[in-house]
């Protein structure tokens, strides 16, 4: 699958007239900086690449700056729900700047966890049972009472998560009753919407899918390995606490299962350009999925990069193509 020279995406025009890009990272979100971080990696994977690649935040100054020097296309690295819950992808459509990744109507649902589980299940992908409640739900019958009849439902132990957000933000495996409630508050802390979901035991994958002009194309599962047994922000981002293995260590058969359920997940929810499916591998060989990203993280210690590399791939390049075949379209 290596790409080298021929991935390299020739420059528009003459050699002194390279594509043009804007990537956006940052905005005003709980993950700004590990934004910033996706954001100057791929400046300089797109210059290494050939591009001319430039680093705007989302604020005030990004809609005129791009109307008075507009770019080829624009790459989007902002996390959270600057990035990825298709509002800033609406504007820009508006403004009919062409940007790489899924169009707004599907970041949104694919933004609203519930929603993107129950559509995914729809087109017969498994995925854990859950129940997601606002939280004048729990204020206005009880939470004793609510929270009861969850665990009677679901079981233990339970993840507790926000319906919408990344990097795995307030997220938390409850094995005892008597934690619950606490988990509950820490998760409203970011969002209004908390989603409590039946964990499942397994190995947790990170299953990237890229889309170069010929179709969505799963790349090789992430095998995630996090010290204390979950996933979480603190897992993520502290150097040590989570070791990662590209390919998975789990048997062929598993790993083409898993890359059909990563390239169904892409399609039904109507994704486009890249990707990355989070899920869980069950020892009898299921494939469980959890979420999707529409904005992966890109950082040198992201999951996509490292999926990216084990198929053989320059990540520049796949950045690079994707914003070529962008560039002079409407998104």
């Amino acid at each position: 699958m290596t790409e080298s020279a021929a991935a390299r995406v020739p420059a528009p025009g003459t050699p002194s007239e390279p594509l043009r890009a804007v990537v956006l990272a940052g905005g005003l979100t709980f993950e700004r900086e590990v934004s910033l971080s996706s954001g100057t990696q791929v400046v300089e994977e797109l210059t290494r690449a050939g591009l001319d690649a430039e680093l705007r935040d989302a604020d005030a100054e990004l809609l005129p700056g791009l109307a008075a020097v507009p770019a080829d296309a624009v790459f989007i690295a902002l996390h959270g729900a600057t990035g990825e819950d298709g509002a800033l992808r609406a504007v820009l459509d508006l403004a009919g700047v062409p940007y790489v990744g899924s169009p707004a109507a599907a970041c949104r649902l694919a933004w609203d966890k519930p929603a993107a589980k129950s559509v995914v299940r729809t087109a017969g992908v498994t995925t854990p049972d859950w129940v997601a409640l606002p939280h004048s739900t729990f204020r206005e019958l009880g939470a004793g009472a609510v929270l009861d009849l969850m665990v009677a439902r679901l079981g233990l132990p339970l993840m507790v998560k926000p319906a919408s957000g990344g990097s795995a933000l307030g997220v938390q495996k409850v094995s005892r009753v008597e934690d619950l409630p606490a988990a509950m508050v820490s998760c409203f802390a970011y969002g209004d919407t908390v989603m409590v979901e039946r964990y499942v035991e397994g190995v947790e994958v990170a299953l990237a899918v890229i889309d170069l002009g010929n179709g969505p194309e799963a790349l090789p599962a992430v095998e995630i390995e996090p010290e204390s047994g979950v996933f979480d922000y603190t897992s993520r981002y502290t150097p040590g606490l989570t070791e990662y293995h590209a390919p998975a260590r789990i048997p062929d058969a598993v790993a083409a299962r898993a890359a059909e359920v990563a390239v169904r997940v892409h399609e039904v929810l109507g994704l486009a350009d890249l990707s990355r499916t989070d899920a869980i591998v069950t020892p009898d060989g299921d494939v469980h999925f959890l979420e999707v990203n529409v904005s992966p993280g890109l950082t040198e210690t992201s999951m996509f990069p490292m999926a990216v590399e084990a198929a053989g791939y320059e990540l520049g390049d796949v950045l690079a193509r994707l914003l070529a075949r962008r560039s002079g379209s409407t998104g």
